[in-house]
């Protein structure tokens, strides 16, 4: 077999390769559920997986929290009061991760850890302009919570 034979059955197999791998994609995600989360179940979460526009954070819905930060979501919406001292204080956003905002702007509460002696590394960031954030490891990471 010549060379450009060769290179053309490579590339044609490539070319089917490809075309298969799309095809059983595309089915896996049709057998998953619905891609319009119109017609989702609703027991599922629509937002699992999705990216925050204005963050490029990951966003996660509010029954995918744990209980103690729906507790806590629901005392800073009734504004107090807060179990811990340090709650409403100002977040600095030092590690940069949530997006640039002046100063003052993000406040941190703590989400009680159960069976922890201290705060604990689980806190609900939330911006002056009604955006929350949740961190479950002490600011390393976030996610934008869907409300």
């Amino acid at each position: 077999m010549t060379a450009p034979s060769r290179r053309a059955l490579t590339t044609l197999a490539l070319a089917v390769a490809m075309a298969l791998l799309l095809w059983w994609v595309q089915g896996n995600q049709s057998d998953n559920g619905s891609a319009d989360p119109s017609t989702a179940d609703p027991g599922s979460s629509a937002v699992t997986g999705t990216l925050d526009d204005a963050s490029g954070l990951p966003v996660v819905s509010v029954d995918e929290l744990p209980a103690e930060a729906e507790e806590m979501l629901r005392l800073i919406d009734e504004g107090g009061p807060y179990p811990e001292s340090r709650d409403g204080v100002r977040f600095e956003n030092r590690e940069g991760i949530l997006p640039d905002e002046t100063r003052g702007y993000y406040h941190e509460y703590t989400v009680a850890t159960p069976g922890s002696d201290d705060r604990g590394a689980r806190r609900i960031v939330a911006g002056d302009g009604g955006e929350f954030y949740y961190t479950d490891d002490h600011y390393d990471s976030f996610r934008r919570i869907a409300r």
